[in-house]
């Protein structure tokens, strides 16, 4: 019983340190969100190209996280996180940062009009999609850093 509490104690903490490193370092947690942004628009893209069957509580999840994401998203671009060998951020965000948050803004904003009139089928997803990728594009061609 002590070593299950323990074990048990170690895992907790070892929860709050990851919290607060990841609190204290903006990259991992820009990287991460773009994750679940990823995750999302694979999930429609899935669907989109017909390899998953049409599912609305999918589509409204996906719909809702990108949503959600790019709402704190701009947030974890502090001065002094420009820098780093692993960040694909472009100093431009820091140059521009008001339209890169407009930017975000949008991708955010034609996300909830596409909620609220939920695509209902595998063409409205795809049509979705095409809205959504080029509010993608337009970001990720003046502030994302080409990987070489």
């Amino acid at each position: 019983m002590k070593i299950r509490a323990f074990a048990l104690a170690a895992a907790l903490a070892g929860l709050g340190i990851t919290a607060v490193t990841a609190a204290d370092e903006p990259q991992a947690v820009r990287q991460q969100l773009m994750k679940k942004v990823g995750q999302a628009a694979g999930a429609l893209s899935g669907i989109a190209k017909g390899e998953k069957p049409y599912d609305a509580e999918i589509v409204k999840a996906s719909l809702t996280t990108i949503r959600e994401t790019v709402k704190v998203f701009p947030s974890h671009f502090p001065a002094g996180s420009e820098t780093g060998s692993e960040t694909e951020a472009s100093p431009k965000i820091w140059q521009n940062m008001d339209d890169f948050k407009a930017k975000a803004a949008k991708l955010g904003g034609d996300a909830e009009k596409i909620l609220a009139e939920l695509p209902a089928d595998q063409a409205g997803v795809g049509a979705a999609l095409g809205v959504l990728g080029k509010d993608c594009a337009s970001c990720h061609e003046s502030y994302r850093l080409k990987k070489e």
